[in-house]
């Protein structure tokens, strides 16, 4: 086992006992998300030049110990937990038995297809934390990296809020056009969950859910996905300031996703890639104003995404941690560099609101 996993798993094990959420009222309401364990996925998949151990020793403080599980919930009785935020060290105790009941792999596609159309479920953080400790798991490791699913799982299904998924309308040719479809909605204001309310009662959501042409059949998901997560990394340059933290994750949600698929049962993908659709979808339409020209040069470099992976580390915020990663892996698919413009403009904007 190299250093950098074993320094991931003893993260794992120090952030095992903290809640998902932090911040909050005594109801769970209004908290931010701990990104702890997921920073620290990226932090040692990418060898990023960064302490884990120091970085956790700063972020740590921010956070709530998880609450003690009050009610058991069972593989027969499960559907009366679901979303309810106030149960979550009970999601947690569940999923955590689950994961070591059979192998991980069948927990989460047994359960993928359960959460999926509550995927918005804390803002995207359930998925993407999902995401982040799949990937560690397909390393071959277990132990912490199971309970990281987990808690992932869990934290979705104590959040889980379905949107409407009727459908309507037709398709874009191609997932920038299709974003460039999306509608704004009237009022932006207050919380994501409230937002999401307004979202889906507006009389054109059903036909943004429509505009995102899907394959004719699951071998072209992967591919779809990725354009999906690519055309949506390269937008922030025109819409990050609206909302520079949330508009991040328009790509890194349906990232999370497409790194889920290769241990998802093939049936699965058309679905994901929907609810990957309808999650970037909502938060464009939530968040975003009117797109403007791109406001951050590309960078002059031969090695462009590890000068991005460098200021990341630097920089040591969360969300611009998570954000370049995604976009050194669309860089990498794709070569270009307004990839990775977007994920500097994104360090720009953060460090402009502090």
């Amino acid at each position: 086992m190299t250093a950098a996993m074993e320094n991931l798993l003893a993260a794992y094990e120090r952030l095992n006992h903290i809640g998902p959420e932090f911040g909050g009222d005594e109801e769970g309401n209004n908290g931010l998300t701990n990104h702890g364990p997921m920073v620290a996925e990226v932090m040692a998949r990418r060898g990023l030049d960064v302490n884990i151990e120091r970085w956790l020793d700063d972020y740590v403080p921010r956070l709530t110990d998880l609450p003690t599980p009050s009610e058991r919930i069972t593989v027969a009785h499960w559907r009366e937990a679901l979303g309810d935020a106030r149960r979550i060290a009970d999601w947690t105790a569940f999923f955590r038995a689950e994961v070591r009941r059979r192998p991980w792999q069948d927990t989460l596609a047994t359960w993928w297809s359960r959460l999926l159309p509550g995927i918005a479920a804390g803002s995207t953080h359930g998925v993407i934390r999902v995401g982040h400790a799949v990937r560690t798991l397909r390393t071959g490791v277990g132990g912490p990296a199971l309970d990281e699913l987990a808690n992932g799982l869990a934290f979705w299904a104590a959040r889980w809020r379905p949107m409407p998924a009727d459908i309507s309308g037709s398709s874009a040719p191609g997932p920038a056009a299709a974003l460039d479809a999306l509608p704004e909605l009237p009022d932006r204001s207050g919380l994501i969950a409230q937002r999401l309310t307004r979202l889906t009662r507006m009389p054109q959501w059903p036909a943004a859910l429509a505009a995102l042409p899907a394959p004719d059949d699951a071998d072209g998901v992967p591919a779809a996905l990725a354009a999906l997560v690519d055309a949506a990394t390269v937008r922030y340059l025109r819409i990050g300031s609206h909302a520079p933290v949330l508009l991040a994750h328009t790509a890194t949600a349906p990232n999370a996703v497409l790194a889920c698929l290769p241990v998802l049962p093939a049936e699965m993908w058309r679905a994901s890639l929907a609810a990957a659709w309808a999650a970037t979808a909502a938060i464009t339409i939530t968040y975003a104003g009117a797109p403007g020209d791109r406001s951050a040069a590309l960078l002059d470099a031969d090695n462009p995404a590890t000068i991005l992976l460098e200021r990341a580390a630097d920089h040591r915020d969360e969300h611009v941690i998570k954000f370049a990663d995604t976009a050194v892996e669309s860089f990498e698919r794709t070569g270009n560099r307004e990839a990775l413009a977007a994920a500097h403009l994104a360090a720009d904007l953060i460090d402009a609101s502090r």
